[in-house]
C-alpha cells in the first residue's frame, strides 16, 4: 500500500483529548458502593519460614474487616501461571499468591488486610505479627548455579531448566567449535544485565466486584483477555463468569504482562467478603514486587578471521528467574536465542541458556524481552572485534551485515528475514550524524589529552517482532497462540465502530486503527470510535506486547474491513440491479463500472438496517470479524550511532549527539512512531547509563523507591536527532514492522560502546552497566594497573 488520505498522515492522537482534560478513568479512580480496601504484609526476608500468623491485634482494629493469610486460602488460591514451559522437564515451585509456609523473596505477600479504607489497611498491616524462620538466601546468579544454596527447600537445585540451540544440529549452519578451533581470531568477553525496574508511571491497580452474575475486574493491565482465563484456570471459575476491564492504562513495558498475586488475592477478597474490593500498590511496592527485566550473565565467544569475515558464535547464558516463574519468565531468554546472530551472516551458532532461581523478585518480559539482551551482547562483541584488528567498528559490520540484495535470507537461527535494506540505513545515520567530523574531533581531543573525551557509539539491529506465528510459538512450547481478532461493525448512521483484541496502554490504538479504517473505508477518520481493553465488549484477542499491535492486531482491522466492503459490494449490486463482478468500491462509494451509478456506503449501511430491499438471505449487516495470525515475524531493523562525552576526572558521562534512522516499513502515523523511538530511546539511555535493581547480601531491595533506583528526566536525555528509510515487510498486507521496542534495543548497546571507545584508550576494558560516574572513575584509575574492568 502506499500512502494515502490516512495512511502516514501524522495525527495527533484521539486518546489524549480525555486524558489532558482531566477525564481519564484509571483503575483506583474506581469508587464502587460499599467498596473495601487491601494492603499486603509482605516479608522483610528473602527466604525464611513462616512458622506463626498472630491476626488478631489486626482483626480488632478499626475499620478492619478480615484479614487473610495463605493457611486461609490455601485449597483455593491455585498456583499462579507459567505459559511457557521451555522444556519437559522444567522445574517450577508452586506459586501461591500468598504464602503459606516459606517465603522466597522480599515483598512476598504473607498475609493480607480487608479494610473499609485504604488508610485503616494500611495501619492494620503493622498490627500482623509474623513469625519467621530464616533460611539461607542466594542472591548471586553464578553463586546459584552452584546449588550450595537452595533458594527453595522444596527443590533439589536452582536449575530450572536448560535450552539449547546448535545450527549444526538444527541444520541451520556448521559447528561452533569447529568454527573456535579453527579461528584466526577469537574474542571472548562476560557480559552483564543488569536487572531493570518496569517503571510505569501508574502503579498496577485492580478492583474486583463479585455481587453480579460475574465477577467484574477492572486491572491496570496489558492482557485483559489472558488475565481473563489465567483467572479462571488458577481459581476454578468458569471463565464465562469472569470480565475483566483495562481502562485507562497508564504504561506497561511488559510489567503489565502479568498474573499478578494481587490480581488473584482482590478476587480471593471479594469472594471472602461478598463486597468490592480495591487494591493499588505504592511505588515502594512496585519496585520491590512487581516483576523486574533482564538480570543475565552472557559468556561469549566470536570467531573470525584477520580480515574481519565472522565464522562463529557461542552463547552460554545465565538468566536470572528469581523466586518463581511468571507468565513468561522462562521464555524470555528464549525469545533472545533467535537474535545474537542479529543482522550478521554467522556460519556457525550455538546458544545454551540456563534458568536460575534466587532469592529475587522473579523476572519476566521488559521492554524488549529478549532481543535486547542479545542485540547489547552481539553489538558489545562487534567493537570488541573491531578493536582486536584495530577496524573502524562500521567497517567491521558492514563486511558482515546481510546486504539489500540477499533478501528473504534465513539467517543461521532458523529465521526468514523478509526485507530490510541495512546499508540505506547507515549511510543515512551517517550523514545525519557527521561521523567523520566526529571521529576527528575525537582524535584532536586525544591528540590534546583533553580531560573531556570523545568516544563514537555504534549500534545496528533488527529483532524479531509482531509476536504471532502460532505454529513457531507452538513449537517452542509457548501456551498459546499469536493470532489477533478485530471487529468492524457499520452502524446505520454509517458510523464505524472498531472492537479490537489488542489493549493499548499508551500505544495510540484508538487513533491508528481510526486511520487505518478510515483509508480503507473512505469514512472520515472522526466517523471511526475504537473500543477495547473489556472481554465482554471485545470478547477475543491475545492482548499487547512485543509490538505486535499493528502488524497483528492492526492487520486483523484491515482484514474486517475488506469483509464490510465485500458485504456491501453484494447490498449495492441488489440496490443498482448489477452484477456484483461489476462493482468497483472507492473513497467510500461504490459505482457500478461504466456507469455513472453510484451509492456511498452510508447509504447502504441505512438500507440495510432497514433491511426493506435486500437480497434474499442476507443478513441486514454489514459487520464482519476477522481474526489474523501471518506466517512470519516482522523485522525492522535501525542504525543507532551516539557521541559520548566522558570526564576523565570526574567519571560523569554526557550525550553529545545521537542519531537514530530506523526502518519499521510502511508507517501509519509518523508521529506514533516518533513518539515510541523516543521513548524507546529513554528507556535503552537509562539502562546504560542510571537503572539498576540492587540488592544487599541479605536479599533486601536497597533500590526501593525513585531516591535509589534513577529513571531519566527530560534534562538527563539529548536532543533526538531521528530518520527513517522504508522497506515494508512481506509479512502483512500493509508492509508495517513494529516499532515500540526498536528504540530500546538499539540504544543500549550503542551509549556503552560510546563510553567504552572514549576511554579504551587509556587502557579501560569494560564498563558493567549502568556506566555511573562511579563506576567510570574507577574503571579509569584501575586502568593504570588492572586494564580497567570495573
Amino acid at each position: 500500500m502506499t500512502a494515502t488520505a490516512e495512511i502516514g498522515k501524522a495525527r495527533l492522537r484521539k486518546e489524549d483529548r480525555h486524558l489532558v482534560t482531566g477525564r481519564s478513568r484509571f483503575t483506583d479512580n474506581m469508587v464502587l458502593p460499599g467498596m473495601l480496601h487491601l494492603a499486603m504484609v509482605r516479608s522483610p526476608y528473602a527466604h525464611a519460614k513462616i512458622t506463626a500468623i498472630d491476626t488478631a491485634a489486626a482483626k480488632s482494629s478499626p475499620g478492619v474487616m478480615a484479614v487473610l493469610t495463605g493457611a486461609d486460602v490455601a485449597g483455593e488460591q491455585g498456583s499462579l501461571p507459567n505459559a511457557w514451559p521451555i522444556t519437559p522437564d522444567q522445574k517450577a515451585p508452586a506459586h501461591g499468591a500468598i504464602a503459606v509456609e516459606e517465603v522466597a523473596f522480599a515483598g512476598e505477600v504473607a498475609a493480607v488486610i480487608v479494610a473499609r479504607s485504604a488508610a485503616a489497611a494500611r495501619d492494620a498491616v503493622e498490627l500482623v505479627d509474623v513469625s519467621y524462620e530464616e533460611l539461607p538466601v542466594v542472591m548471586d546468579l553464578e553463586e546459584a548455579f552452584t546449588d550450595k544454596v537452595l533458594a527453595h527447600t522444596a527443590l533439589e537445585s536452582n536449575l530450572s531448566a536448560t535450552w539449547v540451540f546448535d545450527s549444526a544440529e538444527a541444520g541451520t549452519g556448521s559447528s561452533v567449535q569447529d568454527a573456535i578451533d579453527n579461528a584466526e581470531v577469537l574474542i571472548e568477553r562476560t557480559l552483564y544485565q543488569q536487572r531493570l525496574i518496569p517503571a510505569f508511571m501508574e502503579p498496577r491497580s485492580t478492583v474486583v466486584d463479585p455481587t453480579g452474575e460475574q465477577i467484574t475486574m477492572w486491572s491496570a493491565t496489558q492482557i485483559p483477555h489472558i488475565l481473563r482465563l489465567m483467572l479462571a484456570l488458577t481459581l476454578g471459575i468458569p471463565e464465562s463468569k469472569v470480565r475483566v476491564i483495562a481502562p485507562d492504562v497508564g504504561g506497561g513495558f511488559g510489567g503489565k504482562l502479568q498474573v499478578t498475586p494481587e490480581e488473584v488475592i482482590t478476587v480471593l477478597a471479594a469472594r471472602h467478603t461478598g463486597k468490592p474490593c480495591k487494591y493499588t500498590e505504592t511505588r515502594s511496592e512496585s519496585l520491590q514486587a512487581g516483576h523486574h527485566g533482564r538480570a543475565q550473565v552472557q559468556r561469549l565467544k566470536l570467531s573470525a578471521r584477520k580480515d574481519g569475515t565472522v565464522t562463529g558464535l557461542s552463547v552460554n547464558l545465565l538468566a536470572d528467574m528469581g523466586a518463581y516463574l511468571g507468565l513468561v519468565t522462562s521464555g524470555i531468554p528464549i525469545l533472545g536465542a533467535f537474535m545474537y546472530n542479529s543482522i550478521y551472516k554467522f556460519p556457525a551458532y550455538r546458544f545454551e541458556c540456563h534458568n536460575i532461581f534466587t532469592n529475587k523478585t522473579w523476572t519476566d518480559a521488559y521492554r524488549g524481552a529478549g532481543r535486547p539482551e542479545a542485540t547489547f551482547a552481539i553489538e558489545r562483541m562487534m567493537d570488541e572485534l573491531a578493536t582486536e584488528l584495530g577496524m573502524d567498528p562500521l567497517a567491521v559490520r558492514e563486511k558482515n551485515w546481510i546486504r539489500h540484495e540477499e533478501f528473504p535470507f534465513t539467517t543461521v537461527a532458523g529465521l526468514e528475514y523478509d526485507t530490510g535494506n541495512y546499508e540505506a540505513a547507515t549511510a543515512k545515520a551517517v550523514d545525519l550524524f557527521d561521523y567523520q567530523g566526529l571521529r576527528a574531533e575525537q582524535k584532536r581531543r586525544r591528540d590534546a589529552n583533553d580531560p573531556v573525551q570523545l568516544g563514537i557509539g555504534v549500534s545496528t539491529f533488527t529483532e524479531m517482532c509482531g509476536l504471532a506465528p502460532s505454529r513457531v510459538l507452538g513449537s517452542l512450547s509457548y501456551g498459546a497462540g499469536g493470532w489477533e481478532h478485530a471487529q468492524v461493525r457499520v452502524l446505520p448512521t454509517g458510523n464505524i465502530e472498531v472492537v479490537t483484541g489488542s489493549s493499548a496502554h499508551g500505544q495510540g490504538h484508538e487513533t491508528a486503527w481510526s486511520q487505518l479504517v478510515a483509508d480503507r473505508l473512505g469514512v472520515p477518520f472522526e466517523n471511526v470510535e475504537v473500543l477495547h481493553g473489556d472481554t465482554q465488549i471485545s470478547q477475543r484477542g491475545l492482548d499487547t506486547y512485543g509490538s505486535r499491535s499493528l502488524t497483528v492486531g492492526g492487520m486483523a482491522v484491515l482484514a474486517a474491513a475488506d469483509k464490510v466492503i465485500e458485504k456491501a459490494k453484494v447490498v449495492a449490486a441488489h440496490l443498482m440491479e448489477a452484477s456484483e463482478a461489476d462493482i468497483e468500491f472507492a473513497a467510500g462509494s461504490f459505482t457500478v463500472k461504466g456507469t455513472d451509478q453510484s451509492t456511498t456506503l452510508g447509504e447502504i449501511a441505512l438500507a440495510t438496517f432497514a433491511a426493506h430491499n435486500l437480497p434474499d438471505g442476507f443478513e441486514p449487516n454489514l459487520d464482519s470479524d476477522a481474526t489474523f495470525d501471518p506466517v512470519n515475524f516482522s523485522y525492522p531493523h535501525g542504525t543507532h550511532l551516539a557521541a559520548i562525552e566522558v570526564d576523565t576526572e570526574t567519571g560523569h558521562v554526557g550525550i553529545l549527539k545521537y542519531v537514530c534512522v530506523d526502518d519499521v516499513g510502511v508507517v501509519v502515523n509518523p508521529l506514533l512512531v516518533e513518539g515510541q523511538v523516543h521513548g524507546g530511546l529513554a528507556q535503552g539511555i537509562a539502562q546504560a547509563l542510571y537503572e539498576e535493581a540492587a540488592y544487599d547480601d541479605a536479599g533486601t531491595l536497597v533500590t526501593g523507591s525513585f531516591v535509589d533506583y534513577l529513571v531519566p528526566s527530560a534534562p538527563d536525555l539529548p536532543h533526538y536527532i531521528t530518520g527513517r528509510t522504508e522497506t515494508p515487510a512481506t509479512s502483512n498486507q500493509l508492509g508495517a514492522k513494529g516499532v515500540g521496542e526498536a528504540g530500546t534495543i538499539a540504544s543500549t548497546p550503542a551509549i556503552v560502546n560510546g563510553v567504552l571507545d572514549a576511554v579504551r584508550h587509556l587502557g579501560v576494558r569494560d564498563i558493567k552497566m549502568p556506566c555511573t560516574p562511579s563506576r567510570v572513575w574507577h574503571a579509569l584509575q584501575d586502568a593504570k594497573t588492572t586494564g580497567g574492568v570495573q
